[in-house]
């Protein structure tokens, strides 16, 4: 029983710091992680609130929304296109996206999405998301590469009026 009993002795930051962490992924609250560790709850509050002030490093943020495609964008980039139907066009290729830079559409890519999103029943931001980019890019897009009709001026004239004049004359 003597051996079971340790006078507690003052410890350093590494080792709070150390527990800390150790605390931050593991599924106790603090009471019960104190009492397994044998820590002084009071001391291990009083540290995890001098850890709490500190300045903490800004989490990083995704630009675009990940949801579940980066799988079907790893998904048809790696594998053979085998398990599709044969006669189904070619699909774009798809840019993979690199760190800090934007990628590159050819303009038969950007074209092949284009005609894939105008497809009766297709809604351009699902295909935009298929591909793994904005909606308002492929906006962009189909303003720019879709022919949009012109305008063209036309002077209306009465022909029996003008027939009218010429006999006239």
């Amino acid at each position: 029983m003597a051996g079971e009993h340790r006078p507690w002795r003052r410890q350093r930051e590494d080792f709070w710091r150390a527990h800390h962490e150790a605390w931050k992924l593991s599924d106790l609250n603090q009471r019960e992680y104190c009492e397994a560790h044998r820590l002084p709850r009071k001391g291990f509050e009083n540290w995890r609130q001098k850890f709490k002030a500190e300045p903490q490093p800004p989490e990083r943020k995704l630009l675009y929304r990940r949801g579940g495609l980066s799988h079907r964008l790893s998904h048809t980039l790696s594998h053979s296109v085998s398990h599709s139907p044969t006669d189904a066009a070619p699909r774009p290729i798809v840019p993979v996206p690199r760190e800090g830079r934007r990628r590159a559409f050819s303009e038969d890519d950007k074209r092949r999405i284009i005609q894939e999103a105008m497809q009766p029943g297709e809604v351009l931001s699902v295909v935009a998301r298929r591909y793994g980019i904005a909606a308002r890019i492929l906006f962009r897009w189909k303003q720019e590469l879709v022919a949009v009709p012109r305008f063209v001026t036309v002077k209306i004239t009465d022909d029996g009026a003008a027939r009218g004049q010429e006999s006239a004359s």
